[in-house]
């Protein structure tokens, strides 16, 4: 079987051709915020990163055009929605890469193109199925006009794999492996392209902090391994455990020559109260550790590709007010929407003194209740249409807010919003529903019950 392939030619296959690819990390340009500077004043902040990379999440010209005649190489995305509108017509496909590539390429060094981002996770199972032939028509549109110089991909979440753990006994889901990812490695060992995965350490341990160390997470273990009982692979943080897992799980798929590309990975900065973790300390201390990490030369690569380079894409610039879920989401960038930096940080690993990071304040899980409450009352149609969504949902949600009940004063549009947003996430949130509301609504510790209208609240 191809798993017991001695390590040592794996680092042989890639030996010769690991040089051609650069380092020094990337990163991810978001768009998801209404505060956010203009192209050209991001792209000079990429810049003063250090930044070798660039990966935006569609083709918007504006962007594309600001990044003309920098040395920065370029990441777009076709957007999943037209995936299947992609795979069944090549028609199509010459006409979007005509559209969205060829203005700008090749004074724009567009290196990369993603067919869609997280499809597997993001997208329903009747979208599955167009995935590689999308990008099989994708490439051959690039080939059509000339692009030669275009790696085709798609970006995959770890949710891809079926079991994880230890690393060598990886597999991918049963209901994608043959079907979808068996086909998709043919696709990217044929065009000599990668595996973009979105890696994120943070997820794994906030879902398990009892078993999985801090320390191990954010690369600072220093007394802490994991072994693999398969291969005798020492692992010393979960970064690598974690990529280690999808090389083994496509080498039992018969590919264990396909490079990985990180195509995100990061730490959030902040985020709700019942989020363990998130805060600028952590987030300072895993990027910088990354950027080590991937730095290092000689190449380090992971246990079971030792040599390897892993190109990547830090996530992300700014923290970007407009996304959506739990706050973690909106706390991701290494800088403010003003462009001033959420904590010091250089791609390029040339600087080591930074300023003092603030201690961490949320390591351990929040104890006590939490209600979720309108977070501003500027606009009054917004917040009554979040309203009416939240008196919509679960059972006798809003019941107390109606006339002559005991939380209907004060009759105000922000008192019952309020009063719907506890009881909507006291009710749904084990179940996946958050304290958002399109940007409306915030937890908070304070009880906001007055009189005998008492909040539904989480206890944690």
């Amino acid at each position: 079987m191809a798993l017991l392939i001695p390590l040592l030619v794996f680092s042989m296959l890639f030996t010769s051709s690991s040089t051609e690819f650069s380092a020094q990390p990337g990163i991810c340009y978001g768009q998801l915020g209404n505060n956010l500077p203009p192209p050209h004043k991001s792209i000079k902040l990429i810049k003063s990163l250090k930044a070798k990379r660039v990966k935006i999440y569609d083709t918007s010209p504006q962007i594309l055009h600001a990044l003309k005649n920098t040395s920065l190489h370029v990441s777009i995305m076709v957007p999943n929605q037209i995936i299947p509108n992609i795979s069944t017509n090549q028609t199509f496909s010459n006409q979007w890469v005509q559209n969205n590539v060829l203005p700008f390429y090749p004074h724009t060094l567009i290196r990369y193109l993603l067919v869609g981002n997280e499809v597997i996770t993001s997208t329903t199972n009747l979208t599955w199925p167009h995935l590689v032939p999308a990008m099989r028509k994708i490439k051959h549109s690039l080939k059509l006009l000339g692009l030669r110089k275009v790696k085709v991909g798609t970006s995959s979440a770890m949710d891809v794999l079926e079991t994880s753990f230890p690393p060598s006994n990886a597999a991918f889901r049963k209901d994608i492996s043959a079907q979808i990812i068996k086909p998709m490695l043919g696709f990217l060992n044929r065009t000599k392209s990668f595996f973009f995965l979105d890696v994120y350490p943070f997820f794994a341990w906030a879902s398990d902090p009892t078993n999985i160390n801090l320390d191990y997470a954010l690369f600072e273990s220093r007394n802490i391994s994991v072994t693999d009982t398969g291969t005798g692979l020492v692992y010393t943080n979960l970064f690598d455990q974690m990529v280690d897992a999808v090389y083994f799980a496509m080498a039992r798929l018969g590919y264990p020559g396909i490079r990985i590309f990180i195509a995100e990975t990061g730490w959030p900065n902040g985020g709700d109260i019942d989020q363990i973790g998130a805060n600028i300390y952590n987030a300072a201390t895993y990027n910088r550790n990354f950027v080590k990490k991937v730095t290092k030369k000689p190449d380090f690569g992971t246990p079971a590709r030792p040599g390897w380079v892993l190109p990547s894409f830090l996530f992300a610039l700014f923290n970007e007010n407009q996304k959506p879920g739990p706050g973690t989401e909106r706390h991701f960038g290494l800088l403010y929407p003003n462009g001033s930096r959420v904590y010091d940080i250089d791609l390029s690993e040339r600087r080591s003194k930074f300023r003092k990071l603030p201690p961490p304040e949320n390591n351990s899980p929040f104890k006590g209740r939490i209600w979720c409450v309108a977070a501003r009352g500027d606009n009054a149609t917004l917040l009554a249409a979040a309203l009416s969504y939240a008196c919509s949902q679960g059972n006798r949600t809003c019941d107390p807010i109606q006339p002559g009940k005991r939380c209907f004063k004060p009759d105000s549009v922000l008192w019952h919003a309020s009063y719907a947003f506890s009881s909507y996430w006291a009710q749904f949130r084990n179940r996946g529903g958050t304290c958002y509301f399109n940007g409306l609504a915030m937890q908070t510790a304070k009880d906001p019950s007055y009189g005998s209208c008492k909040f539904p609240s989480v206890r944690l």
